[in-house]
């Protein structure tokens, strides 16, 4: 059975529209309009056990609203979800003691206590016995580097040790699903890392059903091999990462080094100019022409070196967004 299976679920909400004025507040007295927002719009997907999965759309498109509906904090306005063969919204004790859900700009944690104190709390709130609770958090915070970070006040920690005890927090009573919106939101290049090769390599181990939502797209790179991409509410993809790239990805990028101009007619012909600096080019060529491009570039006198790279993942996402036709 899978961990997670949902079936045409949809999210619906209901905003009054207020006339400017106070004759308009007397008239939404007897008469009122309202606009009809579809957060989720039949969404459909099915998880398999231990598998981490990202979840992509831009602000708006119906993520968050879809993570809420899988923990139980908003009921769907129709379709049906099953998360370990729970109805989330039902909210059952036992359902609640086997996921979590961390978001980013959201705090879990006690501000104005330590990070130990907080975690006890968790320990006794969801039943942890003692013995356990003290071997996994000896194991948690070696593997985030937070040990001697314990008894410091919440609110004086930083954005991303915060983020490692949020963690370790959602993980402390072993949960089998794991809900992360925008883990890594605002945290330095160091802390991301830490927190995707945590992420990666423990999931893996204690085989965790995880969903990730993130802007960052090299979070989504290094741990999601599979992903469903949302927008407007409507779930326009859910496949292979490696699948979208191809399909979307039909252009190359060159970087040229030259003591020719930079502004050479002989580059012009062979690609879109994206970028020149000092005596550097980037152009965007075509995938089928790389090989062609490249012998005739380094046969022109002037051109030292060149480099080919792969466009960038979050400008093939973008484009994806884009044509919203995604096979």
């Amino acid at each position: 059975m899978p961990a997670i299976q949902v079936e045409g679920l949809s999210k619906t909400y209901r905003t009054y529209k207020k006339k400017p004025g106070l004759k308009g507040a007397v008239i939404g007295l007897f008469k009122r309009e309202y606009d009809i927002t579809e957060a989720a719009r039949e969404v459909s997907f099915t998880i398999e056990e231990g598998e981490l999965v990202g979840f992509l759309g831009p602000n708006g498109a119906g993520k968050t609203t879809t993570l809420k509906m899988l923990s139980g904090l908003l009921h769907p306005t129709r379709g049906r979800a099953q998360v370990l063969g729970f109805t989330p919204w039902e909210r059952k004790n036992e359902f609640k003691r086997q996921f979590a859900l961390v978001m980013g700009q959201k705090n879990a944690l006690w501000w104005d206590l330590p990070a130990a104190e907080s975690l006890e709390l968790t320990r006794v709130i969801y039943g942890v016995e003692e013995t356990l609770f003290r071997r996994k958090l000896d194991e948690l915070t070696t593997l985030l580097d937070v040990r001697d970070k314990l008894n410091i006040m919440v609110r004086e920690l930083s954005l991303g040790e915060r983020m490692k005890f949020e963690l370790i927090n959602a993980l402390i009573y072993s949960p089998r699903i794991l809900l992360l919106d925008e883990p890594t939101i605002g945290l330095d290049v160091t802390s991301q890392k830490k927190v995707r090769e945590f992420l990666r390599e423990y999931g893996r181990h204690e085989r965790i059903t995880t969903i990730l939502t993130s802007h960052y797209m090299q979070d989504i790179q290094e741990l999601c091999e599979r992903v469903m991409i949302i927008d407007h509410g409507t779930l326009m993809y859910d496949g292979r990462l490696a699948r979208i790239l191809d399909q979307f990805s039909d252009h190359k990028i060159v970087g040229i080094d030259s003591s020719l101009p930079l502004d050479h007619p002989a580059f012009v012909r062979f690609g879109e100019v994206l970028s020149t600096g000092g005596q550097t080019l980037k152009l965007k060529v075509r995938r089928e022409r790389i090989k062609e491009v490249c012998r005739e570039l380094l046969s022109l006198d002037g051109v030292e070196d060149i480099s080919i790279q792969e466009v960038p993942v979050e400008d093939i996402i973008r484009e994806v967004f884009a044509s919203k036709k995604p096979s």
